[in-house]
C-alpha cells in the first residue's frame, strides 16, 4: 500500500514541476491577450493627446447632461438678430394689428404638420429672448438642444455618448461636440440631398 502511495505522491510531483517549467516563458511571451494587457499596462500613466488644438477659435460653453460632461459652441453670439428684445420691445399680444414689415419673412417652417408645430411651439411671445419647452419652461438659446430633446430622445441619449452628432476633434479630452442647431437648420431640420464633395489635392499641397 505504501508502495502504491509513494507512487502516486512522485507522479503528483511529477506532474506539478513539469507544468511548472512548462510554464516558463521568454521576456515578451504571454499566454494570453488579457496577460500581455495587464503586464504591459503596468508602466502606463495617460496620454498626452488632447482635442484642445481641434477646438481653436471655436468659444465653447461646458454643459453636464446625465453623466456626460462636455462643451458645445456658444450660440447666442453668433445669432445675427439676437438680442431679440432689441426688436421686440413689447410682448407679441401686444404688436398684433401694428402695421409694421412683416418678420423672419425669410423662415419657412419645415419640422412638423403644421397642426402640431408653429413658431409658438418653441418661441414665447412673452419672453423672446428665450426658447420654451411644452411645458412652458424657459430654454436659453444656448442650450437649446434641450428643446429638441423632447421629440427626438433617442438622438438625444446618442449625441450625449457621442454616437450622434460630430465631435470637436475626437474621443480624447477635453470632449467637445456640435449641437443640433450646428448640423439641422431648427426650422427645416432634415439634411438636403447634395453632391458627394471630391477629395481635393490643391487644398492638400496648400495646407503643406
Amino acid at each position: 500500500m505504501n508502495r502504491y502511495r509513494s507512487a502516486h505522491i512522485l507522479g503528483v510531483t511529477f506532474l506539478l514541476t513539469f507544468m511548472i517549467f512548462s510554464c516558463k516563458h521568454s521576456e515578451g511571451e504571454y499566454h494570453s491577450l488579457t496577460d500581455k494587457i495587464e503586464a504591459e499596462s503596468k508602466n502606463y500613466h495617460g496620454t498626452t493627446i488632447s482635442s484642445e488644438s481641434y477646438i481653436g477659435d471655436i468659444e465653447t460653453i461646458e454643459i453636464t447632461e446625465g453623466e456626460h460632461t462636455f462643451s458645445i459652441p456658444e450660440r447666442k453670439s453668433q445669432i445675427t438678430s439676437y438680442a431679440c428684445i432689441e426688436c421686440h420691445t413689447k410682448p407679441l399680444k401686444e404688436l398684433k394689428g401694428v402695421d409694421l414689415k412683416k418678420a423672419h419673412w425669410d423662415i419657412n417652417l419645415v419640422h412638423a404638420n403644421e397642426k402640431i408645430m408653429n413658431c409658438a411651439t418653441c418661441h414665447n411671445g412673452d419672453d423672446m429672448n428665450n426658447l420654451k419647452s411644452l411645458t412652458d419652461t424657459a430654454i436659453d438659446f444656448n442650450r437649446s438642444y434641450q428643446l429638441c430633446a423632447q421629440c427626438h430622445s433617442p438622438q438625444f441619449e446618442d449625441w450625449k455618448g457621442g454616437a450622434h452628432g460630430k465631435n470637436i476633434g475626437g474621443w480624447s479630452s477635453p470632449r467637445a461636440a456640435m449641437t443640433c442647431v450646428n448640423c439641422h437648420n431648427p426650422h427645416k431640420p432634415e439634411i438636403e440631398s447634395r453632391w458627394p464633395s471630391r477629395f481635393n489635392t490643391q487644398k492638400v499641397k496648400e495646407r503643406e
